[in-house]
């Protein structure tokens, strides 16, 4: 007989990992559900042991962030778009610590990777309306400017959120993804209007 699956069991086993991870607690098929009011069973029925929760932990992180980007209401001013994309990263990124940790860690496959690629293709739409509108310009390399963009705001959101900065430090990502945006064609001073409306509309 096939056990029932409780999808509140499901995100409790996930969120209870990933903050064992974060304190740095052994992450035990014992230790995980003890105190949550589940028994080991609980994982199998869910993940089907240890590694699907990890692969699923990975998962978690990478659905929560595509339905942060979703969020982001789309403006006529591209680049502000870009920096509110920006800005909706980190933000989910310090409302769910422990999972961030985790997205990242490729040592375990993601059930679906396509979820984690769409993340980027966000970015990647972003670059393309902002050539379109005449923002960059027609040969900027839409991918190569996501995956930078991407690569920036992630260093700095990591070292925030998981490392040793200061919340205050994520002030450096307007002059960062401004500078970004200027190589890609855009006009400074505009530029800088619109990636600090963009980042500010968040609240970090």
């Amino acid at each position: 007989m096939a056990r029932t699956k409780d999808p509140a069991v499901r995100t409790l086993l996930i969120d209870r990992a990933a903050h064992m991870l974060r304190t740095r607690q052994p992450v035990t098929l014992r230790a995980l559900v003890e105190g949550a009011g589940v028994s080991t069973m609980a994982v199998y029925t869910h993940f089907g042991g240890m590694d699907g929760l990890w692969s699923a932990m990975r998962q978690e992180g990478f659905v929560r962030l595509a339905a942060r980007l979703a969020g982001v209401p789309l403006s006529e001013d591209p680049v502000r778009d870009l920096a509110a994309l920006g800005a909706a990263y980190t933000a989910n990124a310090l409302g769910n610590p422990d999972l961030y940790r985790v997205m990242f860690e490729a040592a375990f496959e993601l059930e679906d990777a396509a979820a984690a690629d769409e993340t980027l293709h966000a970015l990647v739409t972003g670059v393309e309306r902002a050539k379109a509108l005449g923002r960059f310009r027609r040969d900027v390399d839409a991918l190569e400017l996501a995956t930078r963009s991407w690569a920036a705001g992630h260093g700095l959101t990591a070292l925030v959120a998981t490392g040793p900065l200061p919340r205050a430090a994520l002030g450096h990502a307007v002059p960062l993804l401004t500078a970004l945006f200027v190589e890609a064609g855009d006009e400074p001073e505009r530029c800088r209007a619109s990636v600090e409306t963009g980042w500010n509309q968040a609240a970090l």
